[in-house]
C-alpha cells in the first residue's frame, strides 16, 4: 500500500490547477492526515467535511476526493 503522505502530496499537486482555495485545502489535508491511518479513513473525513462546507471550498474538497479515489 502506498504511503498516505506521498499519495496525498501527489493528489494535491494534480488538483492544484483546478481548485480555488489550494492553501486552505492543503491545511485541511495536513490536519486530517494526522488522524487518518489510511486513505479510506481520510476520504471519509473529507466527505464529512464537504457536507459542512460552503461553495466553492466544498467543490475543492470534492475535486480532491475524486483524485484520491482514482489513485486507490
Amino acid at each position: 500500500m502506498p504511503d498516505i503522505k506521498k499519495l496525498v502530496e501527489d493528489a494535491l499537486f494534480d488538483v492544484r490547477p483546478y481548485v480555488e482555495y489550494y492553501d486552505e485545502l492543503r491545511e485541511l489535508i495536513e490536519s486530517l492526515t494526522e488522524d487518518c491511518p489510511d486513505v479510506e479513513s481520510l476520504r471519509q473525513k473529507l466527505e464529512e467535511k464537504a457536507e459542512t462546507e460552503a461553495e466553492p471550498f466544498k467543490t475543492d474538497i470534492k475535486i480532491l476526493l475524486q483524485r484520491l479515489e482514482a489513485s486507490s
